[in-house]
């Protein structure tokens, strides 16, 4: 029976067995990656991932991490390819093949289609000169390192390297394209990480629900203004643009006889807090928190306003 220490130094020794592995995969990168990456970011349609087995869990997590990250992609099982599914594989699309070996007999129909039609084919492999890597455009070699099981059997450093180098390749094409929070957000809305990836934007009042009132107004129609749209403060504009805030800690800071009479702009704050509405949502609610406030004003580079955000709009979003 194994004690504590025992598992623990067994743990460490797989991890630094796999570390090895990709520490040999990042010398021997070369020139196929670069190859590899041209032909992914010029696909016309989709990639088309597939494996057997252990690759074939870790061929599904790479295909969904592409199509998460902006390359639309999706996971194709080699057997069923063979009784039908070659059907979703089109002349435009890339296929991404995954086999530590580069024999597995599962793909012998898929790479002959592939073939037959010229569809590029990239292998994932480290059987140098196996059927796969001899049929592909482009092969990504992997190193020839130990597997961490000890028996040298189970797909363990091997499918640890497939998996790094997936990820390598999409988020290369990530930046590559460009892609965004906003374009992360849209395919991500749901959870944790929608609520993170939320902008201003997304839950901003805009138009008439904006507290706005012309400079030169009296504080009698600010006051009405405030009240009617509820968000504690007031915007005085000038020609389009925020000229400042009134909010109603300054209403109680100024209040006597005269109030009503008094002019917005010797009231108001001429340099209040804004946000770009391009931010994140997360930003805002810092803001509003280190400047203790409860509403901001979201404008564009000219200063002129594209809406509000207060803090409560934050906080029913479930960012916190």
């Amino acid at each position: 029976m194994l004690t504590t220490i025992g598992s623990i130094e067994l743990a460490r020794r797989v991890l630094r067995t796999e570390i090895a592995g990709l520490e040999a995969l990042i010398r021997e990168l070369n020139g196929e990656l670069d190859a590899a990456m041209r032909l992914l970011a010029d696909v016309e349609d989709r990639v088309i991932v597939t494996g057997m087995g252990k690759s074939g869990h870790v061929a599904r997590k790479i295909a969904a991490t592409l199509a998460s990250t902006g390359t639309p992609a999706f996971f194709v099982h080699p057997a069923e390819a063979s009784h039908g599914d070659l059907g979703m594989i089109g002349a435009r699309d890339v296929i991404l093949a995954l086999s530590n070996s580069g024999d597995t007999a599962e793909l012998g129909d898929l790479l002959a289609y592939s073939r037959r039609f010229r569809i590029p084919l990239i292998a994932m492999t480290s059987g140098k000169d196996s059927p796969l890597a001899t049929a592909a455009d482009v092969t990504l070699l992997l190193p020839a390192v130990a597997e961490a099981c000890p028996m040298g059997l189970a797909p363990t450093t091997s499918t640890t390297m497939m998996l790094a180098l997936g990820d390598a390749l999409a988020l290369a094409l990530l930046e590559h394209k460009g892609f965004s929070h906003s374009d992360y957000h849209a395919l991500h809305p749901g959870g944790e990480l929608g609520r993170m990836l939320l902008q201003v934007a997304d839950l901003m009042h805009r138009d008439a629900a904006m507290p706005l009132i012309p400079r030169g107004a009296t504080m009698a129609e600010a006051i009405l203004v405030m009240t009617a749209k509820s968000f504690g403060c007031v915007g005085v504009i000038d020609r389009d643009r925020l000229a400042g805030v009134i909010t109603d800690g300054d209403l109680r800071r100024h209040m006597g006889d005269d109030l009503l009479r008094i002019r917005v702009d010797d009231i108001m704050s001429a340099h209040p807090k804004t946000i770009r509405p391009q931010a994140l949502a997360a930003e805002a609610l810092g803001l509003m928190n280190a400047h203790s406030i409860t509403s901001l004003f979201a404008v564009d580079d000219e200063r002129r306003p594209l809406g509000i955000l207060h803090i409560h709009d934050c906080l029913r979003a479930g960012i916190a």
